[in-house]
């Protein structure tokens, strides 16, 4: 899905609640001097967790969050048993970054996939981010801290884990979450140490090994890293560079590391079809299109792949040159037709230009294929309601809300179904979920009305009941903030 770039200034002001609340006032939360518990590890990456995705925009492209969660479990699978489920989410952000947070959350930049040249690389900074989890790097930090509450302590993590060099929107949120001394005293205390880094990459290096990836793939992301400092749009360093320190010693002792395992990890060979369609998403529809369209018009067109004209023409139709994108389309369909990816995207072009018989025909091929390919089911439902199929349009919007949920525009998408098809109390409900997801907490508040005037009180079924009640425990807990 689509996902808007919301402006964050209401999310922002509620998580600045959270920083700015005297820790030692906070009621509910509070951690106890000593070892954190999983349970409260686990609470404060869920807090932490929706402050993030709340201020930055999350990508939900299936393809593209599937792919990392996919490398991410491969990891996780090589590890000791985590105490935690391992969640992962991808940050449409152009920053070489990624991070990890207890209770088991990471996070992996669009920038820094972009960026990689093959698998190994992007697993090497995953496995080295979830070492920094499976160490208890972080929450060792917190519990020197004493009495903190969690939803405090959540708020100053995104402020430390965002708040980097740069001029790009993360840094942007993260330096205003890191406000007055207990923020600053908070983010030196959280800094890793040279000693965290070399364990992470120990046993980060293991990981990945035991997983089947090639080593090298770690000190060879780190050296991109470096290379790039200068060129981290509009950074003076790659984000990375800020939180994790050390970056060249570090590849001396691990490509050292590397010369003395069996030569044969180090001649592994990743398969990168799958790396490189996910890079061709990524870099069309999330890098500024006239850069994403001089990379295609740059490269030699023999050496063209179909993923190349479809990139290339999901630029064209983003800067409204539709001839061209609709002759790119055409030759990526000719060269590879049965590709899901391919079927999609021509499939949403065809949607763009009102073409609604290709588009369907294409949208379910690729759903066909890909049950799980959330974007294009978003688009085919939307195409049913325009049809004034409103049964299947609502029940495929609900499988994206089942891959995708908290996504405030299919909310939307599916609140307006639900309306037009006559379904007023489902329409309001939906649409409250949608301003919910947008931060909008008083149009929340104004549908939930809506929804609940469109029954009467005594004919409301229970099902009705108790979903008015979930949507408006959840508009509740938004606007308290800490207790």
């Amino acid at each position: 899905m689509p996902r808007r770039r919301l402006s964050i200034f209401p999310a922002l002001i509620a998580a600045l609640a959270l920083v700015l609340t005297p820790m030692v006032q906070a009621r509910a939360g509070l951690l106890p001097e000593g070892k954190l518990t999983i349970r409260q590890e686990n609470e404060m990456g869920r807090n932490f967790d929706r402050i993030v995705r709340a201020q930055m925009p999350m990508v939900g492209d299936t393809y593209i969050t599937e792919y990392v969660d996919k490398l991410v479990q491969q990891v996780v699978a090589a590890k000791e048993p985590m105490p935690f489920r391992i969640r992962s989410a991808v940050i449409a952000n152009p920053a070489l970054n990624a991070f990890a947070i207890p209770g088991g959350f990471i996070y992996i930049f669009t920038g820094l996939i972009q960026d990689v040249t093959s698998e190994s690389q992007l697993v090497g900074v995953i496995a080295h981010e979830l070492a920094h989890v499976s160490q208890r790097h972080v929450a060792s930090r917190i519990e020197k801290q004493g009495k903190v509450a969690l939803l405090s302590m959540a708020g100053l993590l995104a402020g430390v884990f965002l708040g980097v060099a740069g001029n790009n929107s993360a840094a942007k949120v993260g330096q205003a979450l890191m406000v007055g001394s207990q923020g600053a005293a908070v983010a030196a205390m959280l800094n890793y140490s040279q000693e965290d880094e070399r364990e992470a990459d120990q046993v980060g290096l293991n990981s990945m090994v035991k997983a089947g990836f090639n080593p090298k793939g770690m000190p060879d992301t780190f050296e991109i890293m470096l290379k790039n400092r200068w060129f981290d749009s509009g950074s003076q360093m790659p984000t990375y560079l800020s939180t994790h320190p050390g970056l060249s010693e570090r590849i001396t002792y691990l490509n050292d590391r590397i010369k003395r395992m069996p030569e044969a990890f180090s001649e592994r060979k990743d398969d990168n079809t799958m790396l490189h369609k996910v890079q061709m998403l990524v870099r069309a529809k999330m890098s500024p299109a006239t850069t994403a369209l001089a990379y295609w018009n740059n490269k030699n067109i023999r050496d063209y792949t179909p993923e190349d004209y479809v990139g290339r023409g999901i630029v064209q139709e983003r800067l409204k040159d539709r001839d061209k994108a609709r002759a790119s389309f055409e030759q990526a369909l000719q060269q590879d037709g049965e590709d899901p990816i391919i079927a999609r995207e021509a499939g949403i072009f065809y949607f763009k230009t009102g073409e609604h018989d290709k588009s369907i025909r294409y949208l379910q091929k690729a759903v066909i294929k890909n049950p799980r390919d959330a974007l294009a089911l978003f688009y085919m439902a939307r195409l049913q309601a325009e049809a004034k199929e409103y049964g299947q349009a609502a029940a495929n919007m609900n499988k994206v809300l089942t891959l995708v949920p908290e996504d405030s525009e299919v909310y939307e998408h599916l609140g307006m179904i639900l309306g037009e098809s006559g379904d007023t109390f489902g329409g309001n409900l939906n649409l409250g979920y949608a301003a919910l997801y947008s931060n909008n907490l008083r149009k929340a508040r104004y549908h939930y009305g809506q929804a609940s005037a469109s029954v009467q009180p005594e004919a409301q079924t229970d099902a009705q009941k108790e979903e008015l009640k979930t949507l408006l425990a959840a508009i509740d807990e938004r606007e308290k903030g800490p207790q």
